[in-house]
């Protein structure tokens, strides 16, 4: 039987009701979760949390632009097939000749198709039934991968390549699966439909400053403050690309080691905002708008 408890977040990731509720239903019935929200929101973070906090194995599939079902499932190596026919040719010729030494396959027999299949994250998760598969930016994919992946959602089966193995398994049993999509193109409505949906909103001042406690249990109170005062404003702007969750993590990380004083001083001075801004229009409009020499007056 796959875990099914009730899950609301760990030490290290802070996770709000809804959330835990449409994840712990996605795993009671059996159907991945399709988790939708602007980048840094800690949609990747979910799953991998959860696998590290219950101690369960953790499949993960980057989807790119040429993703396709055959990487996240399995492949047959064609290559290896061939090469290991052709030893097996060579070592009965060696044989007819009274030559002992045998020239190795690594214990593969291409009589033995199932040898040669490769399985991806897929297969090694429904092979398991107790583990966790994360589809991690599915909106990065072509069109037609996650039309392709309706089959498996629906019957819960894979049929792999060349041997015509079926790894097959029943709803209880159903890795907890977790589909992340920063919405940079819609997902087809019948693929939304084999999900459980939910959408994360950005977090409010208030429930950040637990964020950052959760990863950053030692910064001083007024670093914190001065940081997220900085951080709300910057996303204020209208920006191309606003700070995210994880960057401001990554500017407190970088504070961590000076004084609270300093610290302060250099987050109204921004310095090190290359890890909350990452476009050159951005800087350029905050240097426009606020003007990098009198910092100090807008942020206080």
């Amino acid at each position: 039987m796959a875990e099914t408890s009730y899950w609301a977040g760990s030490e290290k990731y802070l996770c709000d009701p809804e959330l835990a509720q449409a994840f712990h239903m996605a795993r009671t019935l059996g159907m991945p979760l399709l988790i939708e929200g602007e980048p840094g929101t800690g949609k990747t973070e979910l799953p991998i949390h959860y696998a590290n906090d219950l101690g369960l194995d953790l499949e993960v599939y980057p989807v790119g632009s040429k993703s396709n079902v055959e990487q996240f499932v399995a492949r047959f190596d064609h290559v290896k097939y061939l090469r290991d026919s052709q030893i097996e040719v060579l070592n009965a010729q060696r044989e007819e000749k009274g030559l002992e030494t045998r020239l190795s396959t690594g214990g593969r027999n291409p009589e033995k198709l199932g040898d040669y299949v490769v399985k991806g994250p897929a297969a090694i998760a429904y092979s398991k039934p107790n583990s966790v598969l994360l589809i991690d930016e599915i909106d990065k994919a072509p069109r037609e991968f996650p039309n392709d992946l309706l089959y498996a959602l629906s019957h819960r089966k894979f049929i792999m390549p060349e041997s015509g193995e079926v790894i097959e398994i029943s709803e209880e049993e159903m890795p907890a699966i977790v589909i992340t999509s920063n919405r940079e193109q819609e997902l087809p409505t019948a693929f939304k439909g084999r999900c459980i949906y939910h959408f994360i909103h950005f977090p409010d001042k208030d429930v950040m400053e637990r964020i950052i406690e959760k990863h950053h249990p030692k910064l001083d109170a007024t670093v914190v403050e001065s940081a997220l005062e900085v951080f709300y404003n910057l996303r204020q702007l209208g920006l191309e690309r606003a700070p995210t969750t994880r960057e401001i993590l990554n500017w407190l990380k970088y504070m961590s080691d000076t004084s609270p004083k300093e610290a302060v001083k250099k987050i109204k001075g921004l310095e090190g905002i290359g890890a909350l801004i990452k476009t050159q229009t951005d800087m350029e409009q905050i240097n426009r708008k606020i003007g990098l020499q009198n910092m100090g007056p807008y942020f206080n």
